[in-house]
């Protein structure tokens, strides 16, 4: 069956051959342009058109057997539904009256722009920099508690290592200044040696003048007797 045999097998049913060739023509079209834009055209229960690309590769000349290199190229590629599967493979009979029972497409799955493939795949590719930007987030933060926890125990152990500085630095001190403060005891000691040594001296002076006095009465009365 060509394109104008299809037009003629469905003119009746579209009200006239104009009608179904406009049909058909809009039908195609808007496969076609699907497909070379690069989205995937799903019509449940019959199949679904859409673009393949091929990366380029050597195949042989099958007429001289020549190796040749074939460039990157895209083909569009059709395949069929299920039901359309079943229906010529025999395990589901083909109704003899009426149309072939072929589920309808969800909407948006025949578009010439955007397709539901499309829209699905922009979704997903939203879903994933959400999730991205989420763990970038958690990690940031992450980092951030443990860097602070870090800075938390820098600081105790630097406040700790002060502390003892400080007391070593107090202790030193202390025992710089215990010999200062004894070699002025012992400075205030020779200095008051001195007047001690005199304040005896002055003592014992009087007692003795006091015993030669008594000594000279004793004689002075043993000679007047």
């Amino acid at each position: 069956m060509n394109k104008a045999q299809l037009v003629e097998a469905i003119a009746d049913k579209l009200g006239g051959r104009q009608q179904a060739a406009d049909a058909v023509d809009a039908v195609l079209d808007a496969i076609v342009r699907a497909t070379v834009a690069g989205d995937r055209v799903s019509v449940t229960g019959f199949g679904s058109f859409e673009k393949v690309d091929r990366p380029a590769r050597y195949a042989r000349n099958p007429q001289t057997g020549e190796r040749v290199r074939v460039k990157k190229t895209s083909v569009p590629r059709f395949r069929a539904g299920q039901g359309f599967k079943d229906l010529v493979s025999g395990t589901k009979k083909l109704p003899k009256g009426g149309e072939v029972s072929v589920k309808k497409a969800p909407k948006g799955s025949l578009s010439g722009g955007a397709s539901a493939t499309v829209k699905k795949a922009a979704a997903k590719k939203a879903t994933t920099a959400k999730k991205a930007a989420a763990k970038s987030t958690t990690a940031k933060k992450t980092t951030a508690k443990k860097t602070t926890a870090t800075a938390k125990k820098t600081a105790v152990k630097s406040t700790g290592a002060a502390k003892k500085t400080t007391a070593a630095a107090k202790k030193t001190t202390t025992a710089k200044k215990a010999p200062a403060a004894a070699k002025k005891t012992t400075a205030t000691a020779k200095k008051t040696a001195p007047a001690a040594k005199k304040a005896t001296a002055a003592t014992k002076a009087p007692a003795k003048k006091t015993a030669t006095r008594k000594a000279t009465a004793k004689k002075t009365t043993a000679r007047k007797k």
